[in-house]
This record gives C-alpha cells, sequence and structure tokens, in this order.
C-alpha cells in the first residue's frame, strides 16, 4: 500500500481520510495525500509498532508493548 512497509488505506465514504495512505515511518503515525502528494504528521513517539489499521475515524496501531487507539475526528489518543 503506498509502499510504506507498516501502511493502511482510507476507505472513499467511510467517514475520515477516505482515498489517503496511513504508515508509521521512524516511529512516527503519517498520512499521505495521493491528490497533493504530500504528507503529514498526526503522531509521534510510536515505538515498537508492527501493524495499523483503520475503521472508520479510529487508527489502532498494534506495537509489541500494547494498542494505540488514534482518533482521527478528534485526534485524541489511547493507549491501550
Amino acid at each position: 500500500m503506498g509502499g510504506f512497509e507498516l501502511s493502511c488505506e482510507g476507505i472513499i465514504g467511510d467517514g475520515c481520510g477516505g482515498g489517503r495512505t496511513f504508515y508509521i515511518e521512524d516511529d512516527k503515525l503519517n498520512v499521505f495525500d495521493p491528490v497533493t502528494k504530500t504528507s503529514l504528521l498526526l503522531l509521534d513517539n510510536v515505538k515498537n509498532a508492527v501493524a495499523i489499521e483503520k475503521k472508520g475515524c479510529d487508527i489502532t496501531i498494534t506495537t509489541t508493548d500494547g494498542k494505540i487507539l488514534f482518533n482521527l475526528s478528534t485526534f485524541q489518543t489511547t493507549r491501550l
């Protein structure tokens, strides 16, 4: 997906970030917009990520220490 090792795609019409690629790089959650060809930092200090998935406005990042839930609507982070 988008050439990023840990990434997931936003589905158009799912509520948040449709058509964009969300990815982990250098311990940071970023979003890539294919229309503008730009990336934006969403969250830093994402250590030891092993998986990322998106459902609606929530991005769940699985790490070796647990899970991080990031909401695209509120930009709130919850560590589980």
